[in-house]
């Protein structure tokens, strides 16, 4: 039997997704993690929505809050199109990673030089309420798995691009900033795993977002990754946690977020 390889897939992918929105590439890609789905309306203009089981490689959302659309967006202001993924495939679905990064490796195909990967997340600093949004200095990956197959050894040094963090706190200057940890998922981490998080110097910690950004570097592209703090992680929140309250402060946070990353997106 023939299978497709990784590249192979997602230049497929791209092709299809050039003939439903009738523009030969887009300029960045967007990953719409939990509590961000609003965002696109404010990016800019919609030209085209594609189902994703329209596309080689993608299926529908697996998780309450996503969409299982991706959407082509004229950035306001500007002649740039944005390639916006209203979900992801997360590793806890048991798809392996070839089909985590596929999204990614699709939007370079499709022509994007700059990602921007979000996420709703558990926070470890008290300071930051539900609703904040925290800009990914750095990450921890504690899935034991990475997107890179064979002797390429990608180098992550500055994997959230500078530039781009830069040119987000010119946005908002009051932006934090925190090292994200993912766990394997898709069960919510215990006070201990929390704790041991904060000793190895993580600051969020959630299920996606960093085999995506290794498989970004791997392609070249830009990095910026944001995530909102949807709750206090396991140990500092002082209740049960829950996906309901994650999507209810991702509802809450909607506008801010939305309208942080477009005036972001509108100056890249």
């Amino acid at each position: 039997m023939i299978t497709e390889s990784p590249a192979e897939l997602a230049r497929a992918a791209a092709t299809v997704i050039s003939e439903h929105t009738g523009t030969p590439q887009h300029d960045v890609a967007l990953v719409l993690g939990s509590g961000w789905g609003q965002t696109a309306d404010l990016v800019g203009e919609t030209v085209t929505t594609i189902e994703n089981t329209a596309v080689p490689g993608f299926t529908d959302a697996a998780v309450a809050g996503h969409t299982g659309t991706m959407r082509s967006v004229q950035i306001s202001g500007s002649g740039k199109r944005a390639l916006v993924f209203g979900t992801r495939t997360h590793f806890y679905e048991g798809r392996g990673v070839r089909a985590v990064v596929h999204a990614v490796r699709t939007a370079a195909a499709a022509g994007c030089r700059t990602i921007v990967l979000t996420n709703g997340c558990g926070g470890l600093d008290p300071d930051w309420a539900p609703g904040t949004p925290v800009l990914i200095s750095d990450h921890i990956n504690l899935t034991g798995e990475s997107p890179v197959e064979g002797a390429n050894f990608v180098d992550l040094t500055d994997l959230y691009t500078p530039r781009l963090r830069d040119l987000a706190r010119e946005v908002d200057p009051s932006l934090p900033e925190g090292v994200y940890v993912q766990f394997r998922g898709p069960h919510y981490e215990t006070p201990a795993e929390v704790r041991m998080a904060k000793i190895l110097g993580g600051d969020l910690v959630g299920m996606s977002t960093t085999l995506e950004a290794i498989a970004a570097r791997e392609a070249g592209m830009e990095v910026l990754g944001v995530s909102l703090v949807t709750n206090p992680a396991a140990g500092i929140s002082k209740t049960a946690l829950s996906h309901q309250e994650v999507i209810e402060a991702g509802q809450a946070a909607a506008e801010r977020c939305g309208t942080l990353l477009a005036q972001i997106i509108g100056r890249m």
